[in-house]
């Protein structure tokens, strides 16, 4: 897995979920290329960004919303 230190300096446009309250408490995603999705946390957006394909990413998601991590609310 890769990561950028400051994730504002991504040329990408960040989005959060719609599911997302108005607070800022959620991550934020960015499609960095064709492959390749930049995931950072938005209360820190010069902070870092884990860098995922989008095979890991589509897999990684699939898993929370199958309960494969439990409760964690």
């Amino acid at each position: 897995m890769r990561h950028v230190d400051d994730a504002s300096s991504l040329p990408v446009s960040w989005w959060k979920s719609s599911a997302s309250a108005a607070q800022s408490d959620c991550v934020e995603c960015g499609i960095v290329d064709a492959d390749t999705v930049a995931v950072r946390d938005s209360k820190n957006p010069n902070g870092p960004a884990l860098l995922l394909d989008r095979g890991r990413l589509a897999a990684f998601v699939g898993a929370v919303a199958a309960g494969e991590f439990g409760n964690v609310a």
